[in-house]
């Protein structure tokens, strides 16, 4: 075996093993170069080198997404670390477990005008689970930092950091180990629920007639059947789910927008939840957050086993721990009421969902058009990814199979970083993958497709309006040079070249005829990676889209 000679890198990399942390995303460099050879040369590390380090971070995110297992970035020093900043910030909000192991100067060499270097202790502290700032030499403490570090991860599910100094010559190497490592395991608190402390809650519960139960970003699979069941059944219980929930039910409402847009005050007031119960991560719906945070319940209950956020300025409790292990002791203690407010819930549903067909039939060509026919053409059993902006918005909008796994970075809601994520979550994960994005998003991330790993079988579906189109859509919009440039980001580019370079089948669908045929094609074509593109008109998608709502009631 070939080991790196630099005592430290060893502590770090046999550290790592022992932990079972063994997928490793490196961007070349020098100065981490002892982590790289210590880490390439063993054979039970899946290694994967990134040259792009924003776009690492995101692919290294994007398999940690579909494993629920901390993935290593390993970087050289100097400005290299902060482009890993992007993903570290939505790897926290996102509860996605992530560690950073930078190279860097000895501290004397901080400062005082050598190359490649710059502050990188703390450089994340912000968004940080943990910071172990690591000295030169190899050391209990060293161990107990980088030990600290990687347990934090896994069991708070987030960034940590881990910043190394390595002295030259740092591409020496030995045949054996000169180091004992220190493997400290972390225990897991684990929380008995006492029936006696939700009693109290159940009384609440079983009080009241309007109940809300509102899912945010959540995993496949995630909340057992039963407990979708009993939600189902009870009529004070209106449940509200997000495409990126992967919650579903017949009595479920998934498209929210759909629903309380056409709202009056009367319909608010009428509909305000005495109780609202959310888990999961982050809502992607404005509508849901601006009418409960107008028309506030009376009580509103996170589950969560780490965080809960005030989204609603309204939070009274926080149950810290996991949802299935919160209702299976919780529901026992409530009772079935009879009310109608699903019932007029459930009505409206209904009413939405006929004018929904009825504008859809008669709208030309447009981005509307195509988020239903894209998604109405997914394969049963695949995972989608979608990015940021007007995607995850429109996809909000239409029923999508319930077989279908979906992910959206909803931590920080960035564009930067989609394609990344994507492609790194198709890598460990073996179903059909399909990535839907936006021209911005795409083209800000085209690092994306520097990648040796892509699968085969992975399609991109780029619909490209010719600049950010969720900006039409917002209010202040008006047609002027300066909104053209500043907002919108008018252009003309394509990405038939950048498929060309990186070696993607191409094609493209510009009416509703050849988007049929186009995606009938891309779906057997399975010999490389596909971008399909789509071009929608850039003046019509907006006023589609606001007559939609004008249109519901």
């Amino acid at each position: 075996m070939i080991y790196p000679k630099i005592p430290l890198a060893q502590s770090i990399i046999e550290i790592c093993l022992a932990k079972g942390i063994t997928t490793i995303i490196i961007s070349p460099g020098s100065r981490n170069a002892p982590l790289t050879i210590g880490f390439v040369n063993n054979p039970a590390f899946q290694c994967y080198s990134i040259a792009d380090e924003r776009s690492a971070a995101f692919f290294g995110m994007g398999i940690a997404q579909q494993t629920n297992k901390p993935v290593v970035l390993v970087c050289t020093s100097g400005s290299a670390l902060l482009n890993y900043y992007p993903a570290f910030a939505e790897a926290f909000y996102s509860q996605i477990p992530l560690i950073v192991i930078s190279a860097d100067r000895p501290q004397g060499k901080i400062d005082i005008g050598d190359g490649q270097t710059i502050r990188q202790e703390n450089v994340f502290e912000n968004h940080s689970l943990y910071n172990a700032n690591l000295l030169a030499d190899v050391s209990y403490e060293n161990d107990v930092k980088i030990n600290k570090a990687i347990n934090i991860s896994i069991i708070k599910k987030g960034p940590v950091h881990i910043n190394a100094p390595f002295e030259e010559p740092l591409y020496e190497t030995v045949s054996e180990l000169s180091v004992n490592v220190n493997n400290i395991a972390s225990a897991k608190d684990t929380q008995e629920i006492s029936i006696q402390d939700l009693a109290q809650y159940a009384n609440i519960w079983n009080q009241s007639t309007k109940k809300m139960v509102l899912v945010g970003v959540n995993d496949p699979d995630n909340i057992d059947q039963e407990i979708s069941n009993a939600f189902g059944e009870d009529e004070s219980i209106v449940v509200m789910t997000e495409t990126t929930s992967n919650l579903h039910h017949s009595t479920f409402i998934n498209n929210i927008d759909t629903i309380i847009s056409p709202f009056s005050n009367n319909d608010f007031e009428y509909f305000k939840p005495e109780i609202l119960v959310t888990f999961g991560g982050m809502i992607v719906s404005k509508r849901i957050k601006a009418f409960l945070r107008k028309y506030k319940p009376k009580h509103h209950w996170h589950i969560d086993t780490l965080r809960a956020y005030d989204t609603f300025g309204v939070l009274t409790q926080h149950f810290e721990f996991e949802p299935n292990a919160f209702f299976n002791a919780f529901l026992p203690l409530t009772k079935v009421i009879s009310c109608d407010y699903f019932v007029k819930m459930d009505a409206i549903k209904q009413l939405r969902l006929a004018k929904h067909e009825i504008y859809l039939s008669k709208i030309p060509f447009s981005d509307f058009v195509v988020f239903e026919k894209v998604i109405q053409s997914l394969p049963e059993n695949s995972q989608l990814q979608i990015s940021n902006s007007s995607a995850i918005r429109y996809a909000q909008l239409i029923d999508i199979n319930p077989s279908i796994e979906v992910y959206c970075n909803r931590g920080t809601s960035g564009i930067d970083g989609s394609t990344s994520t994507a492609i790194g979550a198709a890598v460990a994960n073996k179903k059909q993958t399909v990535f839907i994005t936006g021209d911005i998003s795409f083209l800000y991330d085209s690092n994306a497709l520097w990648n040796s790993y892509v699968p085969k079988n992975f399609k991109i579906i780029l619909i490209n309006n010719g600049g950010g189109g969720i900006f039409r859509i917002l209010p202040g919009h008006e047609e002027s040079p300066v909104f053209n440039t500043f907002f919108e980001t008018s252009h003309c580019l394509t990405a038939e070249h950048l498929a060309k370079m990186y070696g993607y089948d191409y094609s493209i669908a510009s009416n509703e005829t050849s988007l049929t045929s186009s995606l009938n094609t891309l779906y057997t074509q399975n010999e490389k990676p596909c971008i399909l593109e789509i071009f929608t008109p850039t003046l019509k998608n907006d006023s589609i889209l606001l007559q939609y709502f004008k249109e519901l009631v």
